[in-house]
């Protein structure tokens, strides 16, 4: 750390109480209040520094010759700067730190401690100092630290823009090929090089994350300043999101409660933060964190979104997060988008209306990334083009599985699960069965659906894309409609009839060579025939059991018809009479049930 001494003179004060008095013998002439505490000093030491305080002294002179009393509540830094301003007039011994330097400035600012008053006065003094301090790492810090206690002055004087400015230019610098003292929990760590032999302790390679630990201690306000710095400074966008992420996870419980965090405004408190400052920091951090793709992980997006939920954040705030979430919602898993409602007045258990507004955002901008021109692409329009269609077919799985997971809840209702998975386009599915398993979940957990309802749920599966366990486990699945049931039959013998017909391919050309492979050939026909005899008994079994439902199909429609006409006879009958007639002409027999 760096040190400046100033001054010859052993103490001469002491420090009673409330009163700080001069040691010297001689009777003070000066009594200077700030806040509870007075300091009783001598005039020549005071006003052949300061300007402030020669002309304070000369307004507040009378010619009584009593005790000269000077209020300077407004000083910056208060009573512990001003004492050692006091020392600094009167020449006694002290030590310029990165601790003092800035309520010093300032304070001399305030004092009017120029040259004009004396060579090598306070203000020329700080600021040299602050120019060592802002060469080195670790000081820059503790010095930017200590601009909390008087901000507007140091504004003012622009010591938190220069020691900003410092910090991000030696974070956006190679750290490979600088050595800037780095903080280690808050201690020092500097390893001196000479003609490159290390003198201390071996250095640790420095990686790109070196900076975020020491920078977390900075309070919101000068963090941002000092992110937004850094962005400007061409830093990657990697790294400032990991800053963000380091920070946030340091100082908002509610994503990690394992760690121990400290106040965000006062870093060295060690209490917990507020709902409303954790809010206002999460919000800030939304803001900050960069918007390209891929930068921040899609699993930290959607613990901040499940967070901002929690503690009630602005609707900007969510929908930014949201907006963020879709467009990177391949890279998501299912685990981190089962959010849960909060609330009382929620009915699903999972927030499925957050995760529908974060899949139209992904296919809007899906959609618009696929809008190329059909004339002749380049190829890394081809390579787009792929990597498009494996991102939302990595979607299309997601949403399959999200529908299973959410699917047993009975308050989902069915226009829900109708619109979220209809969203997926089809050629998004080369295989139905994530959306199959999805389907008999909800029918499982929603008995009471109309036969209506349920031909339109099944209209969201192809069955020409189920695999064989699937098509199986269909057939054989009482929840499904008939009509659906002989579909899944229909593609199953579809699929059975057109490998029958490759394996004959290649029984044919197997025959064309037979001559040449001898035996083995022979042997490997003879197996193939008992395939092929196999699977035809199998074709011919399926083919029974497709034309005997069908048959029980046309029978129960042929005999809803006939009781259709009977009771539409019947009512022309009653409607002629006025009665019930039992009339010969009016008497309909009813149609026989087979």
């Amino acid at each position: 750390m760096a040190l400046l001494k100033l001054g010859s003179k052993s103490e001469a004060f002491c420090c009673e109480g409330q009163a700080w008095r001069c040691k010297s013998g001689l009777p003070s002439d000066i009594t200077v209040e700030i806040g509870e505490m007075s300091f009783y000093l001598h005039k020549f030491p005071l006003l052949s520094r300061s300007g402030l305080l020669e002309k304070l002294m000369n307004e507040s002179t009378k010619d009584d010759g009593s005790l000269c009393v000077l209020q300077l509540s407004d000083i910056p830094g208060g009573a512990k700067a001003f004492e050692l301003v006091a020392k600094f007039c009167y020449g006694v011994r002290f030590e310029l730190t990165p601790l003092n330097v800035v309520a010093l400035r300032c304070a001399s600012e305030y004092l009017q401690m120029t040259n004009e008053y004396g060579e090598e006065n306070l203000v020329s003094q700080t600021e040299s100092f602050l120019n060592d301090v802002f060469s080195n790492w670790t000081d820059t810090i503790k010095a930017l630290e200590t601009c909390e206690e008087v901000l507007s002055y140091a504004e003012e004087l622009h010591i938190v823009s220069r020691c900003i400015n410092s910090l991000a230019m030696k974070a956006c610098s190679d750290s490979k090929l600088l050595n800037w003292p780095v903080m280690e929990n808050g201690n020092d760590s500097v390893h001196d090089v000479w003609n490159g032999i290390s003198t201390g302790t071996k250095t640790q390679p420095m990686t790109d994350d070196w900076w975020y630990e020491d920078v977390s201690f900075l309070s919101l306000p000068l963090y941002k300043r000092l992110i937004q710095a850094v962005e400007a400074g061409g830093m990657r966008a990697g790294n400032i999101s990991g800053a963000l992420v380091f920070y946030a996870k340091k100082y908002v419980p509610l994503m990690n409660r394992q760690s121990s965090f400290k106040d965000v405004t006062h870093a060295k408190s060690g209490s917990t933060p507020s709902e409303a400052d954790q809010r206002a920091l999460l919000e800030e951090i939304v803001e900050l964190l960069p918007k390209q793709k891929g930068v921040t992980e899609t699993r930290f997006l959607l613990r901040l979104l499940r967070t901002a939920m929690m503690l009630q954040a602005s609707p900007s705030c969510r929908v930014n997060l949201e907006g963020r979430v879709g467009l990177q919602l391949d890279q998501a898993i299912l685990d981190d988008l089962l959010i849960p409602n909060i609330g009382y007045t929620v009915e699903t258990l999972y927030d499925i209306d957050c995760f529908q507004r974060i899949l139209d955002h992904f296919l809007l901008i899906d959609q618009a990334s696929a809008a190329v021109s059909p004339c002749i692409m380049e190829e890394s329009q081809l390579i787009e083009g792929s990597q498009s269609l494996a991102s939302i077919t990595r979607v299309a799985n997601l949403v399959d599985s999200y529908l299973s997971e959410v699917a047993p809840d009975v308050n989902f209702k069915f226009p829900k699960f109708q619109t979220l998975a209809s969203a997926i386009p089809e050629y998004a599915r080369p295989v139905s069965d994530g959306i199959y398993r999805a389907i008999d979940i909800y029918l499982k957990a929603h008995p009471w659906l109309t036969d209506i309802e349920r031909e339109q749920i099944c209209r969201l599966m192809n069955c020409q894309k189920l695999s064989l366990e699937a098509s199986t486990h269909a057939a054989q699945n009482e929840r499904l409609p008939l009509r659906v049931i002989v579909q899944v039959l229909f593609f199953e013998q579809l699929r059975l009839r057109t490998s029958i017909s490759g394996w004959f391919f290649v029984s044919e050309n197997l025959e064309n060579v037979s001559g040449a492979i001898g035996q083995h050939a022979d042997n490997a026909t003879r197996g193939r025939g008992r395939s092929v005899e196999d699977m035809r008994e199998r074709v011919s079994e399926l083919e029974k059991e497709c034309n005997s439902m069908k048959e029980e199909f046309q029978k129960m429609v042929k005999t809803k018809r006939r009781w259709n006409i009977f009771f539409r006879r019947k009512s022309q009958c009653n409607s002629k009479s006025g009665k019930p007639s039992e009339d010969a002409t009016c008497q309909t027999v009813p149609p026989k049930v087979h």
